[in-house]
């Protein structure tokens, strides 16, 4: 079983951003709210505050969450510690999608998870970049953001993608 490495979860952090007051979902301005690292849930409401200490906690929570559902998707297949990064980083912004359905609503069901699974590196990696959606937008941070998962997932330096910043369009 693979855990995330403190590259990965910088990744997560920097692009996730926290926040100890609760925000709406950027691309829809509503639901779902969004605290701490990243994290949404029912019991996250307008005017929730939490402390740092809960923030870091919580995503602990989350990542750990994130891991195993990753780990039972590629279970069996050889799988990089910069890819299984990538795919954790992926899962936690889109979801997992561990689900009945074969509609891709995040990882689980995504050509992106299916590419790799058949051992397809660089189509999955190009995969990483048609999620740029959000609310039925493209988004240039969410882009951004695959931008930098697909460098790591390839093995390159995603802090230079970063470096370079966001692109001038989604």
């Amino acid at each position: 079983m693979m855990n995330i490495s403190g590259e990965g979860a910088a990744l997560i952090k920097l692009f996730e951003s926290c926040r100890l007051e609760a925000y709406p979902d950027p691309g829809t301005g509503d639901k779902p709210w969004t605290i701490g690292w990243g994290h949404t849930g029912p019991e996250v409401v307008p005017g929730l505050v939490w402390t740092q200490e809960q923030a870091d906690n919580q995503f602990a929570i989350d990542i750990s969450s994130f891991v195993n559902d990753v780990n039972w998707l590629i279970e069996g297949y050889e799988c990089t510690q910069n890819q299984f990064d990538a795919l954790v980083s992926f899962a936690y912004n889109v979801g997992p999608d561990i689900d009945d359905d074969d509609i891709a609503e995040g990882l689980g069901d995504s050509t992106l998870l299916k590419m790799f699974l058949r051992g397809d590196v660089g189509g999955a990696s190009d995969q990483f970049l048609l999620w740029k959606r959000a609310g039925g937008r493209a988004m240039r941070g969410l882009l951004y953001r695959r931008q930098c998962e697909r460098a790591l997932f390839l093995d390159e330096n995603w802090r230079d993608v970063y470096a370079a910043g966001p692109p001038s369009t989604a």
